[in-house]
């Protein structure tokens, strides 16, 4: 389809729209339409959203045999492709495992049980995308990690296990911001309206994407470091002051760099995330450190065990800023519009 380029007065060119684009949109003359320059110079023109789309909904089948995990999957799914009501509709009845899980994913989502008998539930999306904040929410969820990454290390110097154990319960939290910036993504990814409202392109999908996975993943990390203080106090143990002190140094260093290198993805600072990467090498070696002080104390097992499991925690954190650092980097090269 083509269209001739024509003059309108003196400074003006104009195209006109295709009728049948303008019915298909319900269009008409002083309607307004919003456009944006595409990376390769091309102009793409969409309706200006001014009513709320109609909400999308599925029915999804929950087998009998059907695991915790699968009936878990299936409404993660439907969640991160923009489904605003999922009705789930057993094949005889719902068993107490299934709803369980119904009942635990939900509460990690941004959702509502609406609905509920013996053979199906109806849950319901709480979020509007049009009225999200990208940046805010990633901040938000970046802000929870790195209390919790502060929260942690001070439970293992002082063994707080109350703290440890307020620690291990935020990462629900996380979760559900996690949950909804993907689902944002995945909208925005398939709709050039949405995504002309947030700002960002198919590049800036991709890369908000790894970012929120690595702080995801960075803060399960945590929560396991909390989780083995938890453990360690059960078992009547207590990590030697010497390798306590080694830990909570090399912990604090790798909060130090997380931070940087979230704070540094938003400001585009390139130079702040080279150095970044090579601070690797340093937390390397601490963690050697940390390797040859376990081994020379003769401790339980289940205690060796544990201090192995938090070192290598905390070196994935640092492994993970890292990796936001090298997104960083990477989308600096990205091309102008």
């Amino acid at each position: 389809m083509e269209r001739r380029i024509m003059s309108l007065g003196r400074s003006s060119m104009v195209i006109s729209l295709p009728k049948n684009w303008m019915q298909l949109n319900a269009l008409n003359k002083g309607d307004v339409v919003s456009f944006a320059i595409q990376r390769d110079r091309s102009l793409v023109v969409y309706p200006r959203a001014e009513k709320k789309p109609t909400p999308e909904e599925i029915t999804i089948k929950i087998g009998q045999n059907d695991d915790e995990t699968l009936v878990t999957q299936k409404i993660i799914g439907a969640f991160l492709n923009g489904y605003s009501g999922i009705t789930l509709l057993g094949e005889k009845t719902l068993s107490v495992p299934q709803r369980k899980a119904i009942r635990l994913i939900t509460g990690r989502l941004y959702m509502r049980i609406m609905e509920s008998d013996s053979k199906g539930v109806y849950l319901q999306t709480l979020t509007d995308e049009s009225k999200a904040s990208l940046d805010q929410a990633i901040q938000r969820m970046h802000l929870i990690s790195y209390s919790m990454c502060e929260d942690v290390f001070n439970a293992l110097k002082n063994n707080d296990i109350s703290l440890a154990k307020s620690v291990f319960s935020q990462d629900d939290d996380i979760d559900q911001f996690y949950f909804f910036i993907l689902r944002i993504l995945r909208s925005a990814a398939q709709g050039p309206i949405l995504a002309n409202e947030l700002r960002i392109d198919p590049l800036d999908c991709m890369d908000y994407q790894s970012l929120a996975i690595l702080i995801e993943h960075a803060a399960d990390y945590v929560a396991d470091i909390a989780k083995h203080i938890v453990m360690i106090d059960g078992i009547g143990e207590k990590i030697p002051a010497e390798l306590l002190d080694l830990m909570f140094d090399e912990g604090m260093e790798v909060v130090d760099l997380y931070v940087k290198a979230v704070n540094a993805f938003f400001q585009r600072d390139v130079n702040l995330s080279v150095e970044i990467i090579k601070q690797i090498q340093r937390i390397e070696k601490l963690d050697q450190e940390i390797a040859s002080t376990t081994f020379m104390n003769k401790k339980k097992p289940e205690l060796i065990c544990a201090v192995c499991s938090m070192r290598e925690d905390i070196k994935k954190i640092a492994v993970y800023a890292a990796n936001i650092s090298e997104v960083t980097v990477n989308r600096s090269f990205k091309l102008s519009s």
